[in-house]
């Protein structure tokens, strides 16, 4: 299971799903009361899902171009030069 997920500048339909599947599987899901829309394609608000959530965990707001980690726990962005290196 990849603990990383790229989400495309520009993204569509078809990519919002492809992250609620990834996020689905690890117990997390998109906040559906948050919506932004930019120039570069929408940014996407996340949460841990249901029983899984944790009162300490606000959630994570995933910008286009980001990539995002997921550490068994929590979500994280991964800075651009280490998501360059992993992705070579």
């Amino acid at each position: 299971m990849a603990n990383t997920y790229d989400w495309p500048r520009g993204a569509e339909s078809a990519d919002s799903e492809a992250l609620e599947r990834w996020l689905d599987a690890r117990g997390w899901e998109v906040d559906p009361t948050v919506f932004m829309a930019g120039v570069l394609g929408p940014a996407v608000q996340v949460r841990p899902a249901g029983e899984t959530a944790f009162e300490d965990e606000a959630g994570l707001l995933i910008l286009p171009g980001e990539t995002v980690e997921f550490d068994g726990r929590r979500m994280r962005i991964v800075p651009p030069l280490a998501a360059a290196a992993a992705s070579a």
